[in-house]
């Protein structure tokens, strides 16, 4: 999830200051309470990278909207029960209406459990792999939403270890917005509190 929806610096005195998400509760409790706070363990990161590959052409607040269900239909995104989905599983996905139902991010997502399971097997592990991407120094924090970049050449590594992992859904977009997400960078506002 990008911050290019981000606000200027309040006024002073004018209501607190988010990157982004005032003005709707769930949008807000997800800034300030979750949005790049250090995230580790590779069925948490799983879930992760499953809705920002949910999100993928849609805004961030329709999957934020769809959690609970997407959490409910996909068995807590267990990858171990996901990997196991036939095609029935697929079937019965593509027909709930909690899930965003394009077959393609559905399966996508089935299949990148499997991926996880290999990962976690064959090593690094999807925890370590995605933190490898942890720059070694912490940009500086970026002063507008025009200052935060989109993808970076480390987000694209990223994306192209998962895709040769198995993992689909996952380009240096969706790989840098994990990224934020997931605390491995922090693309707060540098006027923003919860940096």
């Amino acid at each position: 999830m990008s911050t290019t929806s981000g606000q200027d610096p309040p006024a002073p005195g004018a209501a607190p200051f988010r990157c982004f998400g005032t003005g709707d509760p769930l949008y807000e409790r997800y800034h300030d309470t979750e949005w790049g706070r250090p995230v580790h363990g590779d069925a948490a990161l799983y879930e992760r990278l499953s809705l920002e590959a949910f999100q993928s052409g849609l805004s961030w607040i329709t999957v934020l909207r769809r959690r609970e269900g997407l959490r409910a239909a996909f068995d807590d995104f267990d990858p171990e029960r996901v990997a196991r989905y036939g095609e029935a599983d697929v079937e019965r996905l593509m027909a709930d209406p909690a899930v965003i139902r394009n077959r393609r991010k559905v399966l996508a997502v089935v299949g990148n459990a499997a991926a996880v399971l290999r990962l976690a097997r064959e090593g690094p592990g999807l925890s370590e792999l995605v933190w490898s991407a942890a720059p070694a120094e912490p940009p500086p924090a970026p002063l507008s939403p025009a200052d935060v970049p989109a993808s970076t050449p480390a987000s694209a590594a990223l994306a192209a270890a998962l895709k040769r992992a198995g993992f689909r859904f996952v380009g240096p977009t969706t790989a840098h917005a994990a990224l934020q997400a997931c605390g491995v960078v922090n693309d707060h506002l540098a006027h923003c509190p919860a940096r």
